[in-house]
């Protein structure tokens, strides 16, 4: 048997150690679907992932490609074999994730990331490479805060949401022109209804007619959502706070408020009106949302848009019905399973919505939304 130099068997393999593998980055596209499938591994797993983006300063082109192709070797050589490795965006941003992070905090990933990143380029590029060096690190799951503006905080971990908008343009015209047409329309019917319902709110309590509240939509994006006033005013809201926080919590066997599978809804709210509860029975408080509609914030068909308060007790995988597609009035889960499943269930049915929809989808969903409001399930 030949011996190596250091002693170690020619042709005998060595279980202990792992095969070198030759890596090469991805290319724009694969490295975005790759943040995408990383962003659902992080919602089952619940193991959080950092997107390190290197960018060069401004400089001549030839400088620049030069750099970032040396950036590039070094994060392939230095990261491990699971960590993908890429162009964030062709020619201008190398990207790197460093994927199946636990048991540290946030804080201590981010430094110790950063630390070693920064090292390693230091060491393995030019001083005057390095000079032209941007470094910013992303985690993921990011915050979406509570009392800010509601977008996510970090765009930079959703490129393929811009890509599937450019993709859906067509489309999202189409549902959109239909929007408005048909809100359009509708304002015009109900408006005899609208103003009865009016003068009964106006008559039987004290406020305004229409109330007003801020909501989650698309991307995150937060609107003032309109409905006529079903509640008495200056009620408590911390009821219906702790309600739905234990609800998508699943914590609700000890609240004997809520019938089986109600979603969302006190079954015996003493802060509704008598006109008020008429109006929630027949849902024609929802009636104002076609000024939504036709400002753009919702469409007719699409999820419920949350209140700030649930969007705080959310799961990460729970966010993806603000990420797909526009709220609306009515949707799958109103016409299918209006309060009869649970809170986890009905985010299914929304995602569902928004991976399957097309024009037909939605006239179905309209055509079978009356039909649902007659019989009334669900709603209080």
């Amino acid at each position: 048997m030949n011996q190596g130099r250091q002693g170690r068997a020619i042709g005998v393999t060595d279980p202990l150690r792992e095969p070198v593998l030759e890596r090469w980055p991805l290319d724009e596209a694969s490295f975005q679907r790759v943040i995408a499938i990383e962003r659902k591994r992080t919602e089952r797993s619940k193991a959080p992932f950092v997107l390190v983006l290197v960018e060069v300063a401004s400089q001549s082109a030839e400088k620049v490609s030069q750099a970032l192709e040396s950036i590039m070797s070094v994060l392939l050589a230095s990261s491990r074999d699971t960590d993908p490795v890429g162009w964030y965006k062709e020619k201008i941003t190398v990207g790197a994730l460093f994927t199946g992070l636990v048991g540290q905090d946030k804080t201590s990933i981010l430094t110790k990331i950063l630390h070693r990143v920064s090292n390693t380029l230091r060491d393995k590029c030019s001083c005057e490479q390095f000079n032209l060096i941007n470094i910013s690190l992303h985690y993921y799951p990011d915050e979406w805060e509570q009392d800010g503006p509601g977008r996510p905080s970090n765009p930079a971990l959703y490129p393929d949401l811009s890509n599937q908008d450019r993709a859906k343009r067509p489309l999202q015209i189409l549902k959109r022109s239909i929007d408005i047409l048909c809100s359009v329309a509708l304002c015009f019917l109900c408006l005899p209804v609208c103003v009865v319902i009016a003068i009964a709110i106006k008559v039987t309590s004290k406020g305004p007619v229409l109330f007003r509240q801020t909501r989650v939509g698309y991307h995150g994006k937060r609107f003032v959502f309109l409905k006529f006033r079903s509640m008495y005013v200056d009620s408590d809201h911390s009821v219906h706070r702790e309600y739905v926080t234990k609800l998508i919590n699943k914590g609700m066997s000890t609240v004997g408020r809520r019938k089986p599978g109600t979603v969302y809804k006190l079954t015996s709210d003493k802060r509704i009106t008598p006109v008020g509860r008429f109006l929630r029975k027949t849902s024609l408080d929802e009636l104002p949302q076609f000024l939504n509609v036709l400002r753009g914030d919702m469409s007719l068909v699409g999820p419920r848009p949350p209140i700030p308060y649930e969007l705080a007790a959310y799961q990460t995988w729970h966010r993806r019905r603000l990420l797909e597609v526009k709220p609306g009035i009515t949707g799958l889960w109103q016409v299918t399973a209006r309060s009869t499943v649970d809170f986890d269930e009905m985010v299914r049915l929304d995602l569902r919505y928004a991976t399957s929809w097309t024009p037909w989808l939605d006239l179905k969903i309209l055509l079978l939304t009356p039909l649902a409001v007659v019989r009334g399930s669900g709603a209080y």
